[in-house]
């Protein structure tokens, strides 16, 4: 029997891209180690989404842990449900603070997308969520002077706003940089289902587990975390204004 689901997997999964397929191998092995009574987290590049290995992952009371060359660490499970601190260190990236939560021996989310060191004066804002859906758009408008979408404008004629990252399979990340951020302009960041956008009634936007991170200065300025339960195609997240940014955080349905 074990063998032929075996046979059935690979022969679907042999139409699928290969980015779809290493994640369909991830889940696998990852719940092969739930089974063995291990618990699994992942760290991937926000920029271009490859794995990050030899990155230092200390996890509070827990323990201290080096990513392996496919990005993820691997530790006996606690045994008690609740919310679990870790930092994230590695060369050349932000280090980051962060907390994971298990529920019912399982950890809730645990893929986690780390920025690239950046500039002063440079923005990074990274959307990262579950693997349904699987098409979540990132925008960034400002005011008329453009609008960085997959579906729009990838980057800027100048180069120094653009999209560097879109995802249609699911979980991100959705990355976009802006490398001089005018400190007189206006910026508006929202995210849109692209998977349901004709079902007026979907609320599997606000089901996806989506969260930004926003980054800059140097580091991580703000996280935001969309609001179960609410009706709508476009998660409105954000705004930049004369170089802060400022929550919206609003759910609705757009045509």
């Amino acid at each position: 029997m074990k063998t032929w689901i075996s046979l059935l997997f690979f022969m679907g999964i042999v139409c699928l891209g290969y980015g779809q397929i290493d994640k369909m191998r991830a889940q696998l092995d990852d719940v092969a180690a739930a089974e063995e009574g291990l618990l699994t987290l992942r760290f991937y590049n926000a920029v271009d989404g490859e794995p990050i290995p030899e990155a230092g992952i200390y996890i509070q009371d827990i323990g201290e842990f080096t990513t392996d060359m496919e990005g993820k660490v691997r530790f006996e499970n606690p045994g008690e449900d609740g919310r679990y601190p870790f930092r994230f260190t590695k060369e050349g990236y932000i280090t980051e603070e962060d907390v994971f939560e298990i529920i019912a021996n399982t950890i809730f989310y645990y893929r986690f997308s780390m920025s690239p060191k950046i500039n002063l004066g440079t923005y990074r804002i990274v959307l990262e969520w579950d693997k349904k859906p699987e098409d979540l758009d990132a925008h960034l408008v400002k005011g008329d002077a453009y609008h960085i979408s997959y579906r729009h404008m990838l980057s800027t004629r100048d180069g120094k706003t653009r999209l560097d990252r879109d995802d249609r399979d699911g979980y991100g990340p959705e990355t976009i940089t802006i490398e001089d951020v005018d400190d007189h302009g206006e910026y508006e960041y929202y995210v849109y289902d692209y998977t349901n956008q004709k079902r007026k009634g979907s609320n599997k936007l606000s089901r996806s587990k989506a969260r930004v991170k926003v980054y800059g200065e140097g580091r991580l300025l703000e996280t935001f975390q969309i609001e179960p339960k609410k009706d709508g195609n476009t998660w409105n997240v954000f705004r930049i204004v004369n170089g802060t940014v400022y929550p919206v955080d609003n759910i609705r349905f757009v045509n």
